[in-house]
């Protein structure tokens, strides 16, 4: 089972941004592409578990804070070491300038 979460407005993550989403003990990230569509991660880097809503947002990528790793944050996939795990992605959508989150129930 499912659910949709209210995450936060759509203006609370700028353009090309991410912000830091906990719901139910985990942590997610979210981000806002340059089309202004919304995207949901995993929140924490696979490689030593570090907040990526903290790293550099950039054409469809987050960068890890601490080592650089690079992410799809569209699909998950690592792109750059040390990061060699995919993050798991979640359905995001906008609804009524909420941004809502599917995540399992």
């Amino acid at each position: 089972m499912t659910n949709w979460i209210p995450a936060c407005r759509l203006d609370d993550i700028e353009q090309e941004g991410a912000r830091r989403f906990d719901h139910s003990g985990r942590t997610y990230a979210l981000y806002r592409s340059p089309d202004d569509e919304v995207f949901c991660t995993d929140g924490l880097c696979t490689h030593e578990a570090i907040h990526l809503a903290d790293g550099l947002v950039m054409d469809y990528e987050v960068e890890c804070p601490k080592h650089s790793g690079m992410f799809d944050y569209r699909t998950g996939e690592a792109k750059r070491l040390p990061a060699c795990k995919n993050l798991n992605v979640y359905p995001a959508r906008i609804e009524d300038g909420a941004v809502l989150v599917e995540l399992p129930g």
